[in-house]
């Protein structure tokens, strides 16, 4: 074992979770759908001091069922579902366009909660799409218009170049097209939300959305 592998390890197994009260949750009162619980421990996670409790993990699967996962934020949780947008040409684009269905996780150490969700995600039309890109700021439209997500970089200088004038667009031109950016809805068909809890009593309430749209709540084995 390397000195790099020794202080990997000894850091590892040094490190422990939720050094803190956990808040209690009491899954009998829970609401009768998984969005207005979301939104309520979203609030919750914010005010409790959860550093960027929008990022999510977004996991789809590729033409060959591979699974793929990364960060990205949350545009939005209403009555369709849970919103988020990227350029339909990136990796996540095409997958989705290929397997509409994909799973989020948020993790909020700060109060021990996790929410998962799974679904079939929609694409939104380009007048949502653009409304989306919008409202976000010139930084965010830069990135849109610098476009080419996922692709292979042939150098730094390539992309600062393109990210330069892009830059430039976007504070000459804020309404400025960026043709690939979409909007996307995961419209949930199941969400978990986990409280986790010291003596590993975590609680865990799974909704399950039937035929008739109602939902099923359902307590799960830690």
């Amino acid at each position: 074992m390397t000195g790099d592998d020794s202080e990997f390890h000894q850091v590892l197994h040094s490190l422990r979770v939720w050094d803190t009260v956990l808040p209690a949750f009491d899954a009998a009162s829970a609401p009768a759908g998984p969005v207005e619980l979301f939104r309520e421990w979203f609030v919750h996670a914010a005010r409790a001091g959860q550093a960027e409790p929008h990022t999510m993990t977004l996991a789809t699967a590729d033409a060959d069922g591979r699974p793929d996962a990364r960060i990205l934020m949350l545009h939005e949780a209403d009555e369709r579902g849970w919103h988020f947008a990227s350029h339909a040409t990136s990796a996540k684009g095409r997958q989705l366009a290929g397997r509409p269905e994909a799973a989020l996780v948020f993790y909020w150490p700060a109060v021990g909660r996790q929410v998962r969700v799974r679904g079939r995600v929609t694409a939104c039309g380009e007048r949502e799409s653009r409304a989306d890109l919008a409202v976000r700021s010139r930084g965010a439209l830069a990135a849109a218009l610098t476009g080419r997500q996922s692709e292979v970089l042939g150098s730094r200088e390539e992309l600062v170049e393109a990210s330069a004038a892009a830059w430039e667009r976007a504070g000459t031109e804020p309404d400025a097209p960026a043709p690939t950016w979409t909007r996307y809805v995961l419209e949930p068909a199941e969400a978990e939300f986990f409280q986790g809890d010291a003596a590993r009593r975590h609680v865990r309430l799974r909704y399950r959305r039937g035929g008739s749209g109602d939902w099923t709540r359902e307590l799960l084995w830690p």
